[in-house]
């Protein structure tokens, strides 16, 4: 990620996950702090590649940040594995629509093109307009609508 366009590009560490934390419940309000610091730290503290979250730096102050992954099942619509997948993107609102986000993309695709991925995907709740235009203008193209089902068994 040595290109001009990574500059306020870097990965994760352990001293960063207050930031990554407080970030992804603004993403994912309804998930509880501990349970986001355990599965990030976890993240940010491995070695096994297949996870990286990447973040946005503005002056002092992290802004925004990805979270890549590698899936080596079957995902939706791709025609190789393994593939690299966006597990969350998150720009502050007062950043957005300036191109940070999808420096963000561009960044976890590189990340993922060095790990033998040729392709990236991503999943969007069907509700959620912005994330879908957004991801349309990115130029990632719709494969598929799934609504999921379920029934608690006595």
């Amino acid at each position: 990620m040595s290109n001009d366009i990574y500059a306020n590009i870097k990965v994760a560490t352990i001293d960063d996950l207050k930031a990554v934390v407080k970030m992804a419940l603004e993403l994912w309000p309804d998930n509880l702090y501990d349970e986001l610091k355990k599965e990030f730290k976890e993240i940010v503290t491995h070695d096994n590649q297949k996870e990286e979250v990447l973040l946005y730096q503005q002056d002092d102050n992290f802004i925004g940040f990805i979270h890549v992954a590698i899936r080596n099942d079957y995902v939706e619509g791709t025609d190789f594995s393994p593939t690299g997948y966006i597990e969350g993107i998150y720009v502050k609102s007062d950043s957005r629509m300036k191109g940070i986000a999808k420096t963000l993309v561009k960044a976890g695709e590189g990340w993922a093109k060095e790990k033998g991925c040729r392709q990236m995907a991503s999943d969007v709740e069907l509700h959620n307009e912005d994330s879908i235009k957004f991801h349309k203008r990115i130029n990632y193209r719709e494969v598929n609508r799934v609504v999921c089902f379920l029934n608690d068994i006595d």
